[in-house]
């Protein structure tokens, strides 16, 4: 559920007090655990740690991301795929007719 207009958006304020710190367009990796921090026009251009449960995944801010979540940008699921066994004889169908049809 979105916040109310009147509050305005959330942003963590040691996120900002660590961006004061940095000049603009620095590399260095920002961590932060605040995924539900709003992504604000000072954010552009630089590069942050954000937490998934397990490890930081490196996002670096663009644009397009203004008024987003950091959590958008760090999935806490890993997808591997659907298995099984049909799943296995497709693939190797697959398999066996990659290399005939580059012939």
């Amino acid at each position: 559920m979105s916040r109310s207009t009147k509050k305005g958006p959330y942003v963590d304020p040691k996120i900002l007090e660590k961006i004061k710190k940095l000049k603009s367009g620095d590399q260095t990796v920002i961590k932060t655990w605040s995924r539900s921090s709003e992504i604000s026009p000072e954010m552009v251009g630089f590069v942050f740690g954000v937490h998934n449960g397990k490890d930081f995944i490196e996002v670096r801010v663009s644009e397009d991301m203004v008024g987003h979540r950091l959590g958008e940008f760090s999935p806490t699921r890993k997808f591997i795929k659907h298995g099984g066994k049909m799943q296995r004889e497709l693939e190797q169908k697959t398999k066996e007719q990659a290399p005939a049809s580059t012939k």
